[in-house]
């Protein structure tokens, strides 16, 4: 039977590069006749991974490989001097006749190989919506890896969907500090100043909205999430006809980072000294604190962050990073001296119940038993490890979409504690990265010893229905499970799509992958429980199962 081969092509942040790392492992262990070659693209601005730092990850199977594509020398700024999202958008103009040269040599390459697949289609980041182009001029379908959660995504297809169709400005509201909306899929109404500054900008907001337009031009949205966890979003997300299919396919992290970890600053002797000081302290004694891969506070937030943990008397691992300096990457660093940013004597003080790092093994801490709470910037990935772990958290979100996913965590889940909901450090503007720190409002220590404190009590609801969503995250990906299911859904669609041939067909195709998708759910559970496509049903053949079709 024939092979299939699908091109990825991530965004160049580690986050975004790493979910698709481990997105491409889960489809080749589903499929042994699925291979997938992985893009690997530099942006200035960001320690972009290179391919020694993806074959680290782990073990990766040998049906995975990856395409260094050689630097955009068009690029005329960087990230950190330009609008965001016009810069993005830009770059991945520019890269176009790259991608398009790695995917014509990748098919020209098929010819000497005995095993000869065929191109499937390219799985694309959901900041590359240019290569749906690419795509489309190769003849093959395109799918979005939405890296953020079904929230998130249906929040922005809404009011892009206002936008267009209804001629619905947000903005207007912007200078209204009590603004909510009404969201499908959202039991809340939301306020408004959890949304990310770039939906609130007449001259941004357009730019994003046109990402999202591009993104209904594919097949569909595997989005890294999981049905028990955003049910009423992913169904809402269904149920809209505009929007291309939906495949839950969470939760997607990486279980075995160490080896990676250390091409961003990590060592085997920092994590065994990590390790060694969590095996010393009681179970679910410890709150860990860390806030990304980009997250950082200016002094005078750090020295309330260290009064506040002072304040709590809670055990603690505090991740703590310098700000970047105008000029530089906009990935923190580690202070030469911790006691230039701390308070006199905190290091002594706590010596006895805290520990300062700077990198921080994030899935090894979260791992640890001795690990009870979470601090955190509410980042897709960290929100869903530390899910996964069932370790409960307290939100300070900073920047992107991470007020949205702390608004969700504490509002609609009943996951999280609050610190902050809209805390905003600004990443928007670049240019004014530095000076803007001034404009922030400062968190208090009473705000973080309480938060703090709610998060580590042992007995509270939260923690129980953590452990409750860890156990069905995990069984979400098991034979039978709402993202197995959903995984085999996408691989069969990938397969089965070259044979759909007329637009009644796709319409009925379209059809039956949403009579899938609530097929099994009981209106009390929401749970999927669906092992294959009924075809036959539809009026599209024999029902097919993903290992005995394939192009």
């Amino acid at each position: 039977m024939k092979k299939g081969e699908l091109v990825f092509v991530p965004f160049p942040g580690v986050g975004h590069i790493v979910s698709s790392l481990e997105m491409a492992k889960h489809l080749v262990d589903q499929d042994h006749r699925l291979s997938i070659s992985i893009l690997i693209i530099k942006m200035s601005g960001f320690d972009s991974p290179n391919k020694s730092y993806m074959q680290s990850l782990g073990s990766i199977s040998e049906r995975i490989t990856f395409i260094e594509l050689p630097e955009d020398h068009k690029e005329a700024q960087s990230f950190r001097n330009s609008n965001p999202i016009q810069f993005i958008n830009s770059f991945f103009e520019n890269l176009k006749p790259y991608v398009r040269n790695a995917v014509k040599n990748l098919i020209d390459s098929f010819s000497t190989r005995s095993d000869s697949p065929t191109l499937a289609g390219l799985v694309i980041d959901m900041f590359c919506t240019a290569m749906i182009d690419v795509a489309d001029e190769f003849g093959v379908p395109s799918y979005v890896f939405f890296t953020s959660g079904a929230g998130f995504l249906r929040l922005v297809t809404h009011l892009e969907s206002q936008s267009t169709h209804q001629n619905k400005d947000i903005t207007e509201y912007k200078d209204q500090p009590d603004a909510e909306l009404i969201i499908p899929g959202f039991f809340n109404p939301v306020p408004l100043k959890v949304l990310p500054d770039v939906l609130l900008d007449k001259e941004a907001r357009p730019l994003v909205f046109g990402q999202y337009k591009d993104m209904k031009r594919t097949k569909g949205f595997l989005v890294n999430t999981f049905m028990e966890l955003e049910s009423n979003m992913i169904e809402s997300l269904i149920e809209d006809k505009l929007i291309p299919p939906i495949y839950p396919v969470g939760p997607i992290i990486n279980l075995n980072p160490s080896q990676g970890d250390k091409q961003l600053g990590g060592t085997d002797h920092k994590e065994a000294n990590i390790v060694t000081w969590l095996d010393s302290q009681p179970i679910s004694s410890v709150v860990f604190l860390c806030f990304g891969s980009m997250g950082s506070f200016d002094e005078d937030q750090v020295k309330e962050i260290a009064k506040g943990l002072e304040m709590s008397g809670v055990r603690f691992l505090w991740s703590l990073r310098k700000p970047p300096q105008k000029g530089e990457s906009i990935v923190p660093k580690e202070f030469a001296d911790l006691n230039e940013v701390l308070p006199e004597g905190f290091l002594d003080r706590t010596a006895e119940v805290g520990k300062v790092i700077g990198w921080a093994p994030q899935v090894t801490i979260l791992a640890h038993p001795s690990v009870g709470g979470f601090v955190s910037h509410c980042g897709w990935n960290s929100t869903l490890e530390s899910l996964w772990f069932g370790v409960p958290i307290a939100t300070w979100p900073l920047y992107a979409e991470q007020q949205i996913n702390a608004f969700k965590l504490v509002k609609e889940f009943r996951l999280a504690v609050e610190i902050r909901l809209d805390y905003k450090k600004s990443n928007y503007n670049r240019s004014d990265h530095v000076e803007n720190q001034a404009e922030i409002l400062i968190v208090k220590a009473e705000e973080i010893e309480l938060g703090i404190r709610r998060v580590m009590e042992a007995d509270n609801d939260i923690r129980k229905r953590v452990k409750e969503i860890s156990e069905k995250g995990k069984k979400a990906l098991l034979e039978g499970g709402s993202s197995y299911t959903s995984l085999c859904r996408f691989i069969t669609d990938v397969c089965f799509i070259k044979y759909i041939n007329t637009d009644k067909d796709r319409e009925r195709m379209d059809i039956g992958k949403k009579v899938v998708a609530y097929k099994g759910q009981s209106n009390d559970s929401r749970e999927l429980n669906v092992n294959q496509l009924h075809l036959k049903e539809l009026g599209l053949g024999s029902a097919v199962d993903p290992k005995d079709n394939l192009l």
